[in-house]
Parts: structure tokens; sequence; C-alpha cells
């Protein structure tokens, strides 16, 4: 369920939640999984030996988690953005600043050669935080394709497959899917989305296996460079008018409270940033706590079959 709030917010990574919460591999290896159980297991009757290849209670339990949250959240994380963006803003900064932290711990061996994957990773994710939205015309096609590209970004600790959407300009029109539930483009959607994860799924877990620390500290640089996009405080160079007739920004760029607060005449509510960022700071803690308490029993022998 976390991985799917995370996945609703623009510049939040439900592949981060899986991976401070100690499942991230896991998933990886169920995913690579599914393919080859497919033709080997599920093609000849053999159903319980595809369930079990496929580690299937794992990953149907993780897909309902995110699916409840996702239906559920939407609207609720609509408006909070909407009606208080600076706290909001605040705790998903808070909640990326744990998780470079975590991610970051991960590396076997630090060396000086990481600084080049870790400063590319940055300057990638800053850059694509910088683009503006662009519209697109929502088509059958189109929302297949931004499945597939969404999930590559979500399944990557750091890259938000939302705010993939946000540059494409197809948040909105799938965000509004989910709210009214129509079924014929969740459903391709979704397609798209089942071929871009069995395909990155593979690519990824080779790379961590040949590349470890230097794919970590990508990754850790990814979310550095997306502290930008989730900075409180904005101010609007060009706006859109939507789909429903709502004004929307389209570009942005990121300013110090003090200038917030000339620009716009509001409160920029430094100390109720700062406590809602440690929030989600702590949050993390909390979650990373958890996943380790819970890998610790697994490796202690009381949860084996």
């Amino acid at each position: 369920m976390a991985m799917g709030a995370a996945d609703v917010v623009p510049g939040v990574s439900g592949g981060t939640i899986a991976f401070i919460t100690g499942i991230y591999f896991r998933l990886l290896e169920a995913i690579n999984a599914v393919p080859t159980a497919l033709f080997r297991h599920l093609v000849r009757g053999e159903v319980r030996a595809f369930w079990s290849a496929c580690d299937g209670v794992f990953l149907v339990c993780l897909l309902a988690g995110i699916l409840t949250s996702v239906v559920t959240l939407a609207s609720a994380i609509s408006y909070a953005l909407s009606a208080f963006p600076i706290l909001i803003w605040s705790f998903f900064f808070g909640l990326i600043i744990a998780s470079v932290w975590h991610v970051g711990r991960q590396v076997r061996r630090y060396r000086w050669s990481l600084l080049l994957p870790l400063l590319l990773g940055a300057g990638s994710a800053w850059w694509i935080t910088t683009l503006s939205g662009g519209q697109v015309s929502p088509s059958a096609l189109v929302f297949l394709g931004s499945g597939a590209l969404a999930i590559c970004a979500m399944i990557l600790p750091g890259i938000s497959g939302s705010f993939i959407l946000v540059i494409i300009g197809m948040y909105a029109p799938v965000l509004a899917a989910i709210k009214s539930a129509d079924i014929g483009v969740l459903l391709l959607f979704m397609a798209g989305c089942l071929i871009g994860l069995l395909s990155i799924a593979r690519v990824i877990t080779w790379a961590f296996h040949h590349f470890h620390d230097p794919v970590l500290a990508l990754l850790t640089g990814f979310m550095i460079g997306a502290l930008n996009k989730v900075w409180p405080w904005k101010e609007t160079l060009g706006w859109r008018v939507n789909s429903a007739g709502e004004r929307v920004p389209v570009n942005e760029v990121s300013i110090s409270p003090g200038t917030f607060s000339e620009l716009t005449g509001q409160d920029s509510m430094v100390w109720l940033a700062l406590l809602m960022a440690v929030g989600g700071f702590a949050l993390v803690l909390l979650v990373e706590w958890i996943g380790t308490r819970r890998q610790g029993k697994v490796h202690g022998g009381v949860e084996r079959t």
C-alpha cells in the first residue's frame, strides 16, 4: 500500500519504498521468473508449480496493496496537494532525503569512481524535473505506451513513474480514469505496465548482479536530482488549461521561502514545512526498521517454510 501511495505522487518512487522495506530484490526475482514459469509450467497445466516458481502469493499480495492504495488515495492525494501544497511537498521532501541516505548506505565499497554515476544520476534527474509538462492526445496506443514508460520509472528507486506521466501530459488523464473507474482505459494502461515491467526487471537484475555499487550510486543520484521536483516553494512560469477547464502549471522553478512570500503574499510556513519534512524522514526510518526486523525474522528461521 505504501508503494501505491508513493506511485500516485509525482516525484516519489514506489521502487524506493520497495528498496527500503527490503523486498526490492525479491520483487525483481519474482517478476523475472514469470515468463519462464509461464512456458515451463502454466502451459502444461502445472498451476501449482507455476505459482511457486513466480512467488505468486508475494506478487498477488503486493499488487493488491498497490491497487487498493492507488484507488483509495488518488482523490485524497490530489486534494491534499491542491489544498496544502507546501506542507505535503515538504513531507515528500523528507521522504526522499531519508531514501537517499538509505540507498547510499547499501553501497558495499565506497570509492572515488562512484562519483561519476552519482553525478550523472543527479544531473539527469535534475534536468528531467526542469522539463515542462507536455500534452499528448490520450488515444488507446498512448495509454498503452504511457503504462510501459511509467512502470519502468516506478520500478527504479528514485525515479517517479507518475512524474514521467506529468512530463508527457498523461498524469491527469490516467488519474481521471482511476477516479471514474474507466475499465477499458485502465486495462490498456495496465497492459502497458505489464509489458514494461517484464522488460525492465530483467535489465535491472542483470545490472545489479554485474555493477552493484555503480547502479546504487546512479540511483542515489537520481533521488538527489529528484529533490528539485518536490521542493515546496515554487514560482510558476507557465500555465495551461486542462480538459476540465482548470488552469494548471506547466513550468515551475524552485525559489527560496522568502522569495515565495514576496511573490505570492502568502505565508511560506517554514517551521511547519520543516516539521513535515522531519516527519517524512522519520517515517522512512520507521519503515526501514520494520523491514529490517522482518528480514531478521526470516533469516533467523522464524518464518521459513
